[in-house]
This record gives structure tokens, sequence and C-alpha cells, in this order.
């Protein structure tokens, strides 16, 4: 099912696949594999297939579903979509022959503009060239701590017309990130009753790095035991900084 989402940087999910494996410490608490369990009990038949229990979960092994290709033609209306939502497109489950299918289906409606995020980035990096980049496409990587900021550098290998960083949930400092390239940077905590708690001086150095390197910012939440237990306020504001191309 794709729907109307409430995160706060898109306006729609997609999901052509769903389910995913574990790849990094952000994604322990993941929200998406809470949600599959619950799906699955409530008999969604798009969440039926379960993952392997060290990586993934009930109702939460990759799964490609074909008759999802069609939903963004239906959609008349101009929408910011994040595709995969429940799912990583460049999970290595996914053959390359259906990635090339979603990105013909986002260059075939231009309407619409295509969030596509993922933790996988060198696999993004070994296929990116041999995809079509329509301007309609943003790309991004999930850095969730300084251990994985080599994900910008698969990142700026391939040819999207907005690249970006998701920091969510950001579980350490990111300092000196090289921003080079990137045109959009979201940062949130984590939240869940096991939420890892975000410290303020990790999104004050987020934000001030964007600022002085003319990236966008937008910073989702302080995260808790629900996502809006904190609130979006940072000193006093609300970002919701968006790339140029959008904002203006």
């Amino acid at each position: 099912m794709s729907t109307n989402s409430a995160i706060e940087w898109t306006e729609a999910t997609w999901n052509p696949t769903t389910g995913c494996d574990r790849t990094s410490p952000g994604w322990d608490n993941c929200y998406a594999l809470t949600l599959a369990k619950r799906l699955k009990a409530m008999g969604s038949s798009k969440y039926q297939a379960d993952g392997d229990p060290r990586t993934s979960g009930p109702g939460f092994r990759l799964t490609i579903h074909d008759d999802a290709l069609e939903i963004p033609r239906s959609w008349r209306t101009p929408r910011m979509i994040f595709v995969n939502s429940m799912s990583d497109l460049f999970h290595p489950d996914v053959p390359f022959e259906f990635i090339e299918r979603v990105f013909a289906v986002m260059a075939e409606t231009p309407r619409h503009t295509f969030q596509v995020l993922t933790k996988r980035s060198k696999r993004l990096a070994e296929v990116g060239s041999r995809l079509a980049w329509p301007p309609n496409v943003w790309m991004g990587v999930s850095v969730e701590s300084a251990g994985y900021a080599f994900r910008l550098n698969h990142l700026r290998s391939v040819d999207a017309a907005v690249r970006f960083v998701s920091a969510e949930p950001l579980l350490g400092p990111l300092n000196d990130l090289d921003l080079d390239g990137i045109d959009w940077l979201i940062a949130g905590g984590e939240s869940g009753p096991s939420a890892r708690p975000m410290e303020s001086k990790w999104v004050r150095s987020l934000r001030d790095q964007c600022d002085d390197a003319g990236v966008a910012f937008f910073f989702k939440q302080w995260g808790g035991r629900t996502p809006k237990a904190g609130g979006r306020e940072l000193d006093g504001a609300i970002h919701d900084g968006l790339p140029v191309s959008v904002a203006s």
C-alpha cells in the first residue's frame, strides 16, 4: 500500500519492494521492522514473508511487488514521494533489472519528485553509472554516525539532480562532515520505547556546517518515546530547509 505520509520531509510513500536486513546500528530500532510485524498480524498480503531472524523479522523478508509499479502513474496531482519507506531499493536481493524498472517509472512521471534513500551506498555506487538519472529523482544515503560518513563518497559518484543525507537517527557527532556535492541534510532523533538519546550539540553542529556549506538543513524531530515527544524546535526555530531547486 502506498499512502499519504506523516513523515515531515515528504508527502507520500511508494514501496515497490518491502522488507530489509540490518546493515548498521541505525537500523537496530527500525520503525519499519515493527510496523511489518504488525501488518503481518493484520493479514496484509505484502507482509507475510518472514525475514531471517538474525537480521530481519516477521513479515519483513525482501519482497518485490511488480503490481506497485503502476501506482505513481495513477497519482495525477504532483507529489513528493519517498521511495521504499519500508525497504531499500539497493538491497542486494533486488535485481538490477527491477531497479531499472523503478527508475523508468520515475522518469515517466516527471510531475512527481522521488526521494530514494539507501544504507547500501556501495551497491548504489556500483550500479549508479548504469542507471539513467531523471531530474525528478533525489538520491540520499543514511549517515547515522561518523563511522558511516564514507557513504557520502559513494553518493557523490552518482549523477542525481539532488543528493541528500539522512542523519536519522543521529547516534553520534558528525563533525567536519564533507558536504561537497550535497544539496540537503535531514537530521533527527530516534523514537520508540528503546530510543537512543541524541545530544543537542550534535544537531547544532550539523545545522552550522550546513549553513557554512550552503546546504539546506531540515530538522525532523528530537525523538523520544513517540516521534513528536520532543517537538521539532531547535534553538527556538523550525528548520524546514529544502534544496534550492524546490525552495525557490
